[in-house]
């Protein structure tokens, strides 16, 4: 195929070679390998029910951490608030 033939497809910036191989199915750097990694951690946990027990767990732990940190800052407010009033 000649270079005056040639198509370029607008949403595939590498295209000099023209080769299957070059375009790097549409992802730039690592975006596909990190997708993959995150989807497989994903499937991982969903399947596996010890994995899925831990990061529940996690989670909880985090959640009543913050709830005890929001009551730690109204008790302030509300301590700031009654020595302005005082």
């Amino acid at each position: 195929m000649s270079k005056k033939n040639k198509k370029i497809n607008p949403y595939v910036k590498n295209q000099q070679n023209g080769g299957f191989l070059n375009t790097n199915f549409g992802f730039k750097g690592g975006d596909f390998v990190v997708g993959a990694l995150i989807g497989a951690g994903i499937a991982y946990v969903l399947t596996n029910e010890k994995a899925s027990k831990a990061v529940l767990k996690t989670l909880a732990k985090g959640t009543n951490f913050l709830q005890s940190g929001f009551e730690e800052l109204k008790e302030r407010f509300e301590d700031a608030k009654a020595e302005i009033e005082a």
